[in-house]
């Protein structure tokens, strides 16, 4: 049985940890961002069929083809930022499910029905992309997760016209980095217990 993290651990990733909109002038290593993932994937999805796909925006060419399709709200904070995760689901995850379910064979059958998988993709996918927020937290990182930004034309500038990613869908995105302690709003309200959970 595993014992409660320290108030410390739970201030990094809860309780002090904010929603990032501006950045120090602070390398991040690559080898970071692979441990991000590393340990994001070990995380439960549906049987685990692992949709999350994770395209990491760096470099300036990159950048560039991002930025024609973020709100104006959302450039000046994701063009600083040293990398942008854009979270996508891939449509053809039942692909690989005989590497990631191993003792069930016919596990692609389960998701032949388009609507289904694409569910699945959809909610699993989301999940990847929360989790992945919460390695970075836990490796010292600080995000700034949003949407604002035109889906299609991410997907297309992007995934469509690679044969690797064309199955990807952007979901949303997320700025990875050091963060700016100016630039930090102050925190919004949260629903208490009793407006927003029932026990039975």
């Amino acid at each position: 049985m595993g014992k409660p993290l320290a108030d410390a651990a739970l201030d990094q990733l809860f309780r002090t940890a904010r929603t990032r909109r501006g950045w120090m002038d602070e390398e991040t290593p690559a080898v970071l961002i692979r441990a991000t993932y590393d340990l994001a994937k070990i995380a439960p999805t549906a049987s685990n069929i692992s949709p999350g796909r994770f395209l990491f925006v760096r470099s300036p060419d990159a950048k560039a083809r991002l930025e024609p399709h973020l709100d104006e709200g959302n450039r000046k904070q994701t063009m600083s930022a040293p990398y942008t995760a854009i979270v996508a689901y891939d449509l053809a995850f039942a692909d690989h499910l005989g590497k990631l379910i191993p003792h069930a064979p016919n596990a692609k059958e389960w998701f032949a029905d388009p609507a289904n998988a694409e569910w699945n993709a959809i909610q699993s996918g989301t999940l990847m992309g929360a989790y992945l927020l919460i390695a970075a937290r836990s490796l010292g990182l600080d995000c700034g997760p949003m949407n604002g930004f035109r889906r299609e034309g991410v997907d297309k500038e992007f995934f469509l016209s690679d044969p690797k990613m064309k199955s990807w869908r952007s979901n949303f995105l997320i700025n990875i980095g050091h963060g700016d302690d100016t630039r930090v709003r102050p925190r919004a309200p949260r629903l208490d217990f009793d407006e927003a959970c029932r026990i039975l």
